[in-house]
């Protein structure tokens, strides 16, 4: 994407690229009137939500202060587990901070490619102001968009359809132009023309880019701080399409749900700055103390880089009374709502908000519980590329039966137990207990519903508290009742199946299928598992107690199939000898403490 930001001390002939390649632009002008430097850079900071660059711009000779300016770039783009609302929020806050003896103008451009995957799409564009209430503030947003969207199509993995907000305080120039005349009057200048070209072409022909710029005014006789704001949001709708059990439907993003217009979302978002940001360092500070009791300063920024890629992958929809989360396989082919891609990423979501785990569930749910899927195992996901999910009516999807299987049944008890505790601090989630216990008993509403939204130590639209005494249990009975025959379907799947898995995928789908897999087995073994204690959460004892029997019996035949004869490893399948195994999916047994049944303290 094209993406730029420079600044320039006006004291001087001096322009300083920050970010992209805008000095590329710069270095085609013929006896230009400045000078390309360049800063110092002092590096990056980042956590789950922010990202940070810090860089250093030198005092000019005839500045009254010699020390140098320091400049931090802000990239803010939060993860607010208290706030389903915010969340759903498609857009993120860039920050320029400075800090210094001397004045430095910032530039910052996009241009069209952050609306298609292909560099030739014809692309539109206009600026639109708005006042922020009764006060004299304002904000400017370019709006940019393909001239013809295609709806629901990507291309390169990047949407066609949808319009950029590209946004600044009223007070900032603005300009769009192309960027061989832009960035050059900017670096000579320091300054916009406050003008809009109108001829509307294509993202490279004559490269027509957006820029906003900042004239910082700071006091030379003393170090002094200011700042600027920009947002950047794509608003899409729809978002999807859904094969629902009313049919295929457009889907709309769940903020729509709380707000009328991109407008007013806008608002509320670039206003809602302090809050989103305060929210959002408390759960990158939390994740950060439990990181490292986990692991070491490097798990610490495995964990944040995880967290950040997980939600980049996801966008809300549905509505308050049913709220659903769409998940992109963004790491190899696209593939819609994939089930061993959603289980990976499960314990994230157990440990941020599990009612997200539960959003991305249900559309999984509803549309094989419709009978739409004809097969009697858990699909492997809704579509084969985002965002349509069309599902597989054919049953022609990538054939992983007994991985998906497993990997639901855990996934759905993991998530009964995380609505199940007495006191916070037994909740999975530290932030699982905040807010209200209303539970809404209606059989026909969804168990997950938003529509108690709170407002909080003067904070609005925070969830109510997910679970926890009379309310989990309640929650998680009526949640598995709504769909229990499906749940038994695909535990009778693994009954069938999953001692002695034939040739078939496991999630490292790039081995390529075998049979008789060590660890794939355990899966299917443990999702029987986890069948009995869902049973036992909606009081079936009679089926509680046949699967718990029969994943009993299965264990004992799979350490007689599945480990070495010497008892020192696992093998890679029962029939492979000489081969060995990681048994990663032991995780699973160790999350739900199946381990830990019969003795005195189970955890």
């Amino acid at each position: 994407m094209g993406f730029s930001i420079m600044a320039a001390v006006p004291d001087t002939d001096k322009v300083y690229p920050l970010l992209g390649r805008a000095h590329d632009s710069l270095s085609l002008a013929e006896n230009p009137a400045y000078n390309v430097s360049y800063p110092t850079y002092l590096g990056a900071k980042f956590d789950a939500s922010t990202t940070n660059f810090s860089y250093l711009i030198p005092a000019p000779e005839q500045s009254e202060s010699s020390e140098p300016l320091e400049l931090l770039l802000s990239f803010l783009s939060p993860i607010t587990p208290t706030s389903t609302l915010r969340q759903s929020i498609p857009a993120s806050y860039m920050t320029v901070e400075v800090k210094g003896g001397f004045n430095v103008s910032v530039y910052v451009d996009i241009n069209g490619q952050w609306v298609s995957g292909n560099r030739g799409s014809q692309v539109v564009w206009e600026l639109a102001q708005q006042q922020l209430g009764d006060s004299d503030k304002g904000l400017k947003t370019w709006k940019i968009r393909r001239e013809t969207e295609l709806l629901l199509s990507e291309e390169r993995d990047q949407a066609e359809w949808g319009t950029l907000h590209f946004t600044a305080p009223s007070d900032l120039r603005h300009e769009a132009g192309i960027s061989g005349r832009v960035r050059p009057r900017f670096a000579r200048t320091g300054t916009l023309q406050n003008e809009v070209d109108h001829h509307f072409r294509g993202i490279m022909e004559e490269e027509p880019i957006f820029a906003f710029a900042k004239s910082f005014h700071l006091d030379a006789s003393k170090t002094t701080s200011d700042s600027v704001m920009f947002s950047f949001a794509l608003i899409q709708e729809p978002v999807t399409q859904f094969a629902s059990a009313r049919g295929l439907t457009f889907m709309r993003p769940l903020w729509a749900s709380w707000f009328s217009s991109a407008s007013s979302l806008l608002q509320f978002h670039y206003l809602d700055y302090a809050t989103a940001a305060s929210l959002a360092s408390n759960y990158s500070a939390q994740l950060a103390i439990d990181a490292h009791r986990s692991g070491s300063d490097d798990y610490v920024d495995i964990v944040a880089l995880t967290a950040r890629q997980v939600m980049g992958a996801t966008v809300f929809s549905g509505t308050p009374d049913d709220p659903i989360l769409f998940m992109k396989e963004i790491s190899s082919n696209g593939n819609f709502q994939t089930i061993d891609v959603i289980f990976p990423s499960f314990p994230f979501f157990l440990y941020t908000n599990p009612r997200w785990l539960a959003y991305l569930l249900e559309p999984l749910i509803e549309h094989m519980l419709s009978g739409q899927y004809p097969n009697k195992y858990a699909m492997h996901d809704l579509g084969s590329h985002f965002p349509n999910a069309t599902g597989h009516a054919d049953g022609r999807d990538e054939y992983m039966p007994v991985e998906e299987c497993g990997n639901i049944l855990i996934m759905g008890l993991a998530l009964v137990n995380s609505l199940i505790y007495d006191t916070s601090a037994a909740a999975g989630s530290m932030w699982s207990s905040l807010g209200s216990p209303s539970f809404d008993p209606n059989p026909a509403t969804s168990a997950f519903s938003l529509r108690n939204l709170e407002t909080r130590d003067g904070v609005f639209g925070l969830d109510d508290s997910w679970g926890g005494s009379t309310k989990g249990l309640k929650q998680a009975q009526k949640w598995v009742t709504k769909s229990y025959r499906l749940w038994k379907q695909w535990t009778s799947y693994l009954i069938d199946f999953s001692l002695r898995p034939h040739f078939q995928l496991s999630t490292d789908d790039f081995a390529g299928p075998l049979e008789l897999q060590t660890n794939l087995a355990l899966k299917g073994i443990l999702g029987i598992k986890a069948m009995s204690q869902i049973s036992e959460t909606i009081d079936n004892k009679e089926d509680a107690k046949y699967y718990k029997n029969i994943s009993d019996v299965y264990v004992s035949k799979w350490e007689e199939y599945g480990i070495s004869r010497d008892g020192s490893h696992a093998k890679l399948a029962y029939h492979w000898y000489g081969s060995w195994t990681t048994l990663y999916n032991l995780y699973a047994d160790t999350l739900l403490c199946f381990h830990l049944e019969g003795t005195l303290n189970p955890v």
